[in-house]
This record gives structure tokens, sequence and C-alpha cells, in this order.
């Protein structure tokens, strides 16, 4: 859905545990926390804070 990136909680190069905030999405008036699924490092970040999000945007890359 689309959305507004309210914040970022990590930089390209991080290292994430499962269950670890890793950005805020406003959509629908509401703000939704999104999560690491599992451990790993984040290998890109292409949004900002402030940028309007379309259906399906990428909002990070992880390492394989």
């Amino acid at each position: 859905m689309p959305g507004l990136v309210v914040a970022l909680h990590v930089e390209e190069g991080a290292e994430v545990e499962e269950g670890q905030a890793l950005a805020i999405v406003e959509a629908m008036k509401m703000e939704n926390v999104l999560r690491a699924e599992r451990p790993g490092r984040v290998s890109k970040v292409p949004v900002s804070v402030g940028d309007s999000l379309a259906v399906d945007a990428v909002i990070m890359e992880f390492e394989a």
C-alpha cells in the first residue's frame, strides 16, 4: 500500500537481529513498524525519511 517513510532505524551495512525495528511507514493514518524477520545485514536503503512510497516500493534490501 502507498505510504510515507516516517523513520529509518538502520543504515546500509548494519547488522540486524530478528524482531529489530527497521523503519516506520505511515499508511492510511497508521504508523506501521517494519521489523526484521531474521538476522542479516542491510545491503541497500534506497529511500529516505519523508519519501512517499508507491505500491510495492522497495524500502530496504538485504544480503543473501
